[in-house]
């Protein structure tokens, strides 16, 4: 997402809605270009002051309460999503985890499925809403 308001709640809402990037428009055009590739390649990509506000609000605990379904993920899903929110790869997950990359794609899929996430961002944002993990 491409915008001019650099508020919270927009940030939430288009996370939400499943966008893997949130930049406002005085980025500068090479900023834009490298967030467009770092999305193509499944990254995350925040504007920093967005960034750091974030890690600011949930390092204090002000975030928002973690969705249901969160009591519902296996030993290893939980594992799964605090390995996502801490910015592994599939291929890293399954290297920590020593277990295959098949194994690891229906994990992440399960905790996707468990907790109505459509994708990555979202994992993140709730595993740290959740306290699963913490900046630093």
């Amino acid at each position: 997402m491409l915008t001019t308001f650099d508020l919270d709640e927009h940030v939430y809402d288009a996370l939400r809605a499943g966008a893997s990037g949130f930049l406002l428009k005085d980025a500068p055009p090479d900023r834009l270009v490298e967030a467009i590739h770092a999305v193509r390649d499944g990254d995350v990509l925040l504007a920093p002051s967005i960034t750091r506000r974030l890690v600011e609000r949930y390092a204090g605990g002000r975030g928002p309460a973690a969705p249901p379904g969160l009591d519902e993920l296996t030993a290893r899903e939980h594992e799964v999503l605090v390995l996502i929110a801490r910015g592994l790869s599939n291929a890293e997950i399954a290297g920590a985890l020593v277990v295959s990359m098949p194994t690891v794609k229906t994990h992440v899929g399960r905790v996707f499925m468990k907790l109505g996430l459509r994708d990555r961002a979202q994992a993140v944002i709730v595993a740290y809403e959740a306290g699963l993990v913490r900046p630093g």
